[in-house]
């Protein structure tokens, strides 16, 4: 009798510890993991095919850089977008038919003014519109989440290191920095930074690769353009010193000495990141630019000397680009901090939000310094007071977009790796999962001195490519590595093929594909890497992908 009760007991015990054990972290058929725009439509997908899914956001919001000023999308080929990512941008152009969308200007007057930018800004054949405001895309994001069901997540980050638990090849859990743990049949890597990929173990390369790893033209170490002016003589170069004409001073800050490096070699540079900035020159909805109060007067002393060389270098495309978008505001682009991303990719938390602080500065430091530095034109500097942040944006975080524009990051090495063959179609990659649809393009990695003295950019190529297919085994890893894990982001890829492929709209295919993918594996109990292409690709035409280029 004494022993019945003590079994009991026991077992109860035991039933009572399993049943702590489970309820210290949440199941979920799939856990897509990063909150930017392939997170939001891998989460919609995998909602609306019916699973129980979780989206974690490392921030308050959702869809990444499209929904932090990233609003003049590159959409060269509208044919070629296709799913989620064209019903994305049906969605705003249904929004903006809308009269009471149009706050302080004209919509027929407005499109008029950019047809010959951004792609024309919008289809009207197909209702799709890719140019918007932000917080008008986040609204969107966040409405097609709750219609699909998806249970969102927002601040909580991965623990960097003791995050990942793998049994065997297959992540069963997670944890966040706050002890939250999320386990789920599918994992999908949907960062800009693929901390999930690295930490489960899998393969991955940053930086750039030789020109002779995958027998390319455009990777590794590349001389660009002296920074200065034309004269009859020639071009004269902007002086990189500290103190002009004195090598002892040493160099302007995030400038190097690089002159012996053989181009088209290997190195960890990063091609530069970027704050998207909404401006506006509405001032019932404008506020002041203000000097930063990190402000360093040495990080613009490349451009003061260049305007002095060259006084009638516009403000416009040649220091920065102010894009149009609805409602008098801006997509201001070209405020990249040259060289100072370097070790992003590989840092902990806190050295990245040092860099984020960095670019931050930056950005407001450069629009500020063009706007009030008396070695600045006064036709620069009155041109740029009239503009200001737009009060009606990133409400929560002064007005500053949430998310520093990670241009690239880590990139997968799975069993197939897009390559500059993929881009220029001499090479077509098997088992598409959407198509690419722009060129060759990487912004400047550095800021060098040659062995003539000439102060030189580094590192950008811009080359026309045809529409080309992704594969999916390019986002998914090797099986030995992991085998419910998803990666449509840091997909694998040279780093020249990752300049054409890193475009938001081709994130959203991809996420969706990366879904699609992730639901098959679990209804078939099959690796992701064992899903039946000719099932996925059946299902992914079914839902609107486009798979094949025109």
């Amino acid at each position: 009798m004494f022993r019945l009760k003590t079994s009991r007991f026991r077992n109860s015990i035991f039933v009572a510890l399993i049943f702590l054990s489970l309820s210290t972290y949440a199941q979920y058929d799939i856990c897509v993991y990063g909150e930017t725009s392939a997170g939001v439509t891998a989460a919609v997908q995998a909602g609306r095919m019916g699973k129980n899914v979780v989206l974690i956001s490392n921030t308050n919001h959702v869809g990444g850089t499209t929904t932090s000023g990233l609003t003049a999308t590159d959409i060269n080929s509208h044919l070629s977008i296709g799913g989620l990512s064209r019903e994305f941008y049906q969605r705003i152009y249904q929004y903006y038919l809308h009269p009471a969308a149009w706050k302080n200007q004209d919509r027929e007057e407005y499109f008029e003014s950019i047809v010959k930018r951004v792609f024309q800004g919008k289809r009207d054949s197909l209702s799709m519109q890719w140019v918007y405001e932000s917080h008008v895309a986040e609204d969107i994001m966040r409405t097609m989440l709750l219609e699909a069901g998806v249970k969102v997540v927002f601040n909580q980050r991965l623990d960097l290191d003791n995050g990942v638990f793998k049994n065997g090849k297959s992540i069963e859990r997670i944890k966040m920095e706050s002890g939250e743990e999320y386990t789920a049949q599918v994992f999908i890597d949907a960062t800009y930074e693929g901390d999930l990929m690295a930490r489960a173990g899998v393969s991955y390369a940053y930086g750039r690769d030789s020109n002779k790893d995958f027998n390319e033209t455009y990777n590794g170490f590349r001389m660009n353009d002296i920074i200065g002016v034309q004269s009859e003589s020639g071009e004269i170069s902007v002086d990189p010193y500290l103190r002009e004409g004195d090598p002892s001073s040493g160099l302007l800050p995030f400038i190097e000495n690089n002159p012996d490096i053989k181009p088209g070699s290997a190195d960890k540079r990063m091609q530069s990141y970027c704050y998207r900035l909404t401006l506006t020159d509405d001032p019932n909805n404008m506020l002041p630019i203000e000097k930063p109060e990190n402000y360093n007067p040495l990080w613009y002393e490349v451009q003061a000397r260049q305007l002095e060389l060259d006084p009638n270098i516009p403000l416009r495309k040649k220091l920065i680009t102010l894009t149009p978008m609805p409602n008098r505001k801006t997509d201001t682009n070209h405020l990249d901090f040259v060289g100072a991303n370097y070790d992003y990719t590989e840092g902990d938390y806190e050295t990245r939000e040092k860099i984020a602080q960095m670019h931050k500065d930056y950005a407001l430091g450069k629009l500020w310094f063009l706007g009030n530095d008396p070695r600045v034109p006064e036709n620069i500097r009155e041109e740029m007071q009239n503009w200001g942040l737009a009060k009606d944006e990133f409400i929560d975080n002064g007005n500053f977009p949430h998310q520093l524009y990670v241009r690239e990051a880590r990139r997968m090495m799975s069993d197939y790796v897009m390559t500059e063959h993929n881009c220029t179609g001499n090479e077509i990659a098997p088992e598409s999962v959407g198509l690419a649809t722009y060129w060759l393009d990487c912004h400047y990695v550095s800021t060098v001195v040659d062995e003539k003295g000439q102060l030189r950019r580094e590192g950008t190529y811009w080359m026309g490519t045809p529409n080309y297919p992704i594969s999916y085994q390019s986002i998914r890893p090797k099986k030995k590595e992991c085998d419910n894990l998803l990666v449509p982001v840091c997909l694998s890829a040279s780093h020249v093929a990752f300049g054409s492929i890193r475009m938001e709209p081709v994130y959203m295919v991809l996420g969706q594909s990366a879904a699609t993918a992730a639901v098959l594996s679990i209804e078939n109990g099959q690796s992701v890497q064992d899903v039946p292409y000719e099932q996925l690709e059946e299902r992914l035409i079914q839902d609107g992908q486009i798979l094949r280029r025109d």
